[in-house]
């Protein structure tokens, strides 16, 4: 798949929702200014490989620490360089996204195809367990106003620093994590994460979420979160044909008609347009992707509960979103 962020690199490589993905970058030199340790999404880079016209050798920042190549290597992530991106790029808009395997050799022999062959679709698969944290943990000021539970299906850690700095403790929960538990901790709000995967193999987070989203407590979701949401109260999910990948994505507010420019980052949908979700009668959509009409955000009709297609932590991307975060929050006040 390819993604049109500029810049942002270490982010993208590090965003546990590009796990097991061949990333084709758009903008012509990756790596201008190498990598830190401050610009990463989680522990490791999830990426399965990285695809580049211009490899930019020697970094020339302030805050660089090392060489995005070296980095990569590191972490036993291959990189091709040399490769026109944008041809390459054109070819998967009129394919769609597909599977691919990164090799030595000017062409691919048995054993290539072999590998190509075995590697699993994205249709159907599960990533979220893979993706998860093992155990919960909390972070924030144990006197914090506020305690969210958030569910960690492949979460970045831009998230919790948001909620952090807006004065909540966090417990991160595993994927896996039932109903009832979350209702041990008493969590004020509960937060659904983004992740990698085909949010229909998510079969356990559905049941999970159609127990929790009884009006009970506030829920916010992005990304793999919305589209559990969605199907948890009856929608359905459709796989995309190329995904939305970038930062540069223009989303409209149906009810204000504000236009929003998001980072995204996901390879399926919540059915459904401005009448609504099909199967889903009491979720409404609240916001449209500009460039194929696409559902981005829904909101329940009683209950406390939206959630969002983009990401509004950016981290890479604008920050026109990141209100939907204030707007949690003051879920929570009036709870």
């Amino acid at each position: 798949m390819f993604t049109t962020n500029l810049s942002g690199y270490q982010e993208v490589f590090t965003d546990p929702s590009y796990m097991g993905q061949l990333v084709v970058m758009t903008a012509p030199m990756i790596g201008n200014y190498g990598i830190n340790p401050e610009d990463v999404e989680s522990d490791r880079p999830h990426v399965a490989g990285v695809i580049v016209r211009e490899l930019a050798v020697k970094p020339s920042n302030w805050r660089a620490t090392g060489a995005l190549a070296d980095w990569l290597a590191a972490a036993h992530v291959p990189i091709v360089a040399d490769v026109d991106t944008r041809q390459l790029t054109r070819h998967i808009r009129s394919r769609g996204a597909m599977r691919g395997v990164v090799a030595l050799g000017e062409r691919p022999g048995d054993d290539v195809r072999a590998a190509l062959a075995a590697s699993p679709s994205m249709d159907g698969l599960d990533l979220a367990t893979a993706a998860t944290i093992a155990a919960e943990h909390t972070e924030g000021p144990a006197d914090a106003k506020h305690h969210i539970v958030a569910y960690d299906y492949g979460m970045k850690r831009n998230i919790l620093r948001l909620f952090i700095q807006n004065g909540c403790r966090v417990t991160v929960v595993p994927a896996q994590t039932p109903a009832d538990r979350v209702r041990e901790l008493q969590p004020d709000g509960v937060f659904l994460s983004n992740g990698p995967g085909d949010p229909a193999a998510v079969a356990y987070a559905i049941h999970t979420l159609r127990e929790l989203a009884d009006g009970t407590v506030p829920i916010f979701g992005i990304c793999l979160g919305h589209q559990l949401l969605g199907l948890a109260l009856g929608g359905e999910t459709v796989k995309l044909p190329y995904g939305h990948r970038g930062g540069n994505h223009p989303v409209r507010d149906v009810q204000t008609g504000q236009v929003l420019i998001t980072s995204q980052n996901h390879g399926f949908a919540v059915r459904g347009d401005t009448s609504g979700v099909p199967g889903a009668s009491a979720l409404e959509v609240t916001h449209l992707n500009l460039n194929d009409g696409t559902v981005e955000g829904v909101r329940h009709r009683e209950y406390p509960i939206f959630a969002v297609q983009y990401h509004p932590e950016a981290s890479p991307g604008p920050h026109d979103a990141q209100g939907h975060f204030r707007q949690f929050l003051q879920a929570l006040d009036t709870q």
